[in-house]
């Protein structure tokens, strides 16, 4: 994505995996201590029958995409959606997908559809988001 200018329809992909390490670290780093993503024994009586991965956990994918790689570094993440649809597990593929639908030339932004999709096309989050590059944009 090195200096090339976004487009609409332009998209990414991005595989990823979420380990329990990821979560316990997650856990200790915002307080957040449901046990349904960190005690085993308590998820396995949940709906899920087995931990899952915090929401914001795996919906950070998105910021990571945006200021690394797509469109990149000076990203400036202004607004994110998300719907939470499906749980997502340690250790499972996902990828991470994002479609841009819409630009603002005048204010160097750009809308870009979001998606978190299990292994298997199962959608667990989608969003909208907005997005500024000073370069990438125009």
């Amino acid at each position: 994505m090195e200096n090339e200018k976004l487009n609409i329809g332009d998209q990414f992909e991005l595989a990823v995996s979420f380990s329990q390490d990821d979560v316990k670290k997650f856990a200790e780093l915002t307080k957040d201590t449901n046990p349904l993503h960190i005690d085993p024994e308590f998820a396995t009586k949940s709906i899920f029958k087995r931990i899952i991965v915090p929401g914001f956990l795996s919906g950070a994918v998105f910021s990571r995409v945006f200021g690394t790689i797509f469109p990149g570094i000076g990203t400036i993440y202004l607004y994110q959606e998300m719907k939470f649809k499906k749980p997502v597990f340690c250790d499972e593929k996902y990828y991470a997908r994002f479609m841009v639908t819409q630009l603002v030339k005048e204010k160097k932004r750009a809308e870009v559809f979001c998606t978190l999709k299990s292994e298997q096309g199962e959608t667990c989050i989608e969003g909208n988001a907005i997005i500024m590059h000073p370069e990438k944009i125009f």
